[in-house]
């Protein structure tokens, strides 16, 4: 299949062709030309005379959706009746909503989930607040709250333009793990008022998912929450990334034979993702960690007005390395890239050591792409869906959720992040693990389940979790 097929953006156009005038192979030759792809076919009627077609087609970009249209309506003897976005149409009154788990049929049922009879539920939880997650939608519900800030390769574009990602993650929360998700986009950002405002929406959920909220306020915005609440708090932009990248770190060092205490690593943007990323390594035990900015190697000799850059440097670089990136990749084992496109050359990557580690995750290009570096690297991981190794955040957070919720955990702890990259990497047997296949599939229904076991069984050692689920194996919340 063309790769445009892949990439999810495709129209289709309903045209009226009038047969004597044109060939439909011309309609083809034209849409090809423009940079589409005819995916599918449906005659709606015909004639004789006249012919109308659904033409779904595929392309790139926006520039090749403008042209295909306007060289289908130059065409003499075409007709363009109507041109739908799929995705556009996919969105049309948004992609979740709410449905009732029990049917109202007549009065009794209405006595019972309304008034009279809930007052007695409601005295209930008054009585005994913990009784809110066994009464409520609470045990198994996430808030996933924005303020439109950092949205994944758009940026600061507002609560309302982030509210389709939102939808769409508690789309996967649904799907992947079965936790019912909402999204809340706020119109603010404001450190304080953030934090108020999801304070005071806290008790109808069983844990915070927050995302695309930008560095440093989600640094402050995480840590304050956490601190205040007695449910989970989980930056998924941070920990979600460094969860799955340990993940296919432990599978990459696994194919090279390297342990993660002895190889050097560089890491290249230190922003919310960045320092979440050295974190879990070091939790790991890394010992030869090297962090790189736009001003070079963070190195504890010298004084950032960052406080979170201050506390980095600390615990990283122990050789007190300075330079570029080109200085300090020299040697590494493993880069991680989380900054932007272009930025390391074939030439910083043979400077490395031998059987390099490069994973480059900047979006939508990488920091190198594979290609330059194919014959060189060992295991090359992207953030990319078109390439193999994906570091898709969608690996952790339905799992994570599910076991949380499971388990009714306060928090989010190291140790649980641990367990959770090792259900991933898990996934993959020695037999299946190659340089091409070091992350399992979104789509691999083991890691759920993997996940969800070995995540409360971190909560309930370390004293976070207020229950334990009669069956560790079991999906779905239900215990």
């Amino acid at each position: 299949m063309n790769q445009r097929n892949l990439d999810g953006n495709s129209i289709i156009i309903r045209l009226e062709m009038t047969t004597k005038d044109i060939k439909f192979g011309e309609v083809a030759s034209v849409i090809s030309e423009a940079g589409g792809d005819i995916i599918a076919i449906d005659v709606i009627s015909t004639n004789q005379d006249v012919s109308v077609r659904d033409l779904t087609v595929a392309f790139t970009d926006a520039q090749d959706n403008s042209k295909i249209i306007e060289g289908v309506r130059q065409l003499k003897g075409v007709s363009i009746i109507n041109v739908s976005d799929r995705t556009f149409l996919l969105h049309l009154g948004g992609k979740i909503e709410v449905t009732p788990k029990t049917p109202i049929q007549n009065r009794e049922d209405l006595s019972r989930v309304y008034t009279p009879d809930v007052a007695r539920v409601c005295s209930a939880i008054s009585e005994e607040p913990g009784k809110a997650f066994s009464l409520t939608i609470k045990r198994n519900t996430v808030a996933v709250v924005s303020d439109g800030s950092a949205v994944l390769g758009l940026g600061n574009i507002g609560p309302r333009a982030a509210m389709p990602v939102m939808e769409g993650k508690a789309m996967l929360f649904k799907q992947f793990a079965g936790v019912d998700a909402f999204p809340i986009c706020l119109d603010t950002q404001d450190t304080e008022e953030i934090i108020r405002t999801v304070k005071a929406i806290s008790p109808g959920f069983g844990g915070i998912n927050l995302e695309d909220i930008s560095s440093p306020r989600c640094f402050e915005i995480e840590r304050r929450l956490n601190e205040e609440l007695d449910i989970p708090v989980f930056h998924d932009d941070q920990h979600g990334t460094a969860v799955v990248l340990y993940a296919g770190l432990i599978n990459a060092l696994k194919l090279v034979g390297k342990s993660i205490e002895d190889v050097k690593i560089v890491v290249c943007g230190i922003g919310a993702a960045g320092v979440a990323c050295s974190n879990i390594l070091l939790s790991a035990g890394a010992s030869r960690l090297i962090g790189v900015d736009r001003e070079g190697a963070i190195v504890r000799t010298q004084t950032y007005e960052n406080e979170v850059w201050s506390d980095y440097a600390a615990r990283t670089n122990p050789e007190l390395e300075t330079g570029s990136l080109r200085d300090v990749i020299r040697g590494a084992d493993v880069f991680i890239g989380l900054s932007r496109g272009n930025l390391l050359t074939r030439e910083d990557v043979q400077t490395m050591a031998e059987d390099p580690i490069v994973f480059a995750m900047a979006n939508p290009v990488p920091e190198i792409m594979p290609a330059l570096v194919e014959d060189i690297v060992a295991v090359m991981a992207t953030g990319r869906s078109d390439y193999p190794n994906q570091i898709n955040n969608v690996l952790c957070f339905p799992g994570m959720f599910r076991a949380v919720l499971d388990c009714r955990a306060t928090e989010i702890n190291e140790e649980m992040k641990l367990a959770a990259a090792q259900a991933i990497a898990s996934a993959i047997t020695d037999e299946e693990r190659t340089r091409y296949y070091i992350i399992p599939s979104v789509f691999n229904d083991k890691v759920v389940k993997s996940m969800r076991s070995r995540v409360i069984e971190a909560a309930v050692k370390t004293g976070v979790a207020r229950r334990i689920p009669r069956e560790q194996a079991r999906e779905g919340g239900e215990s």
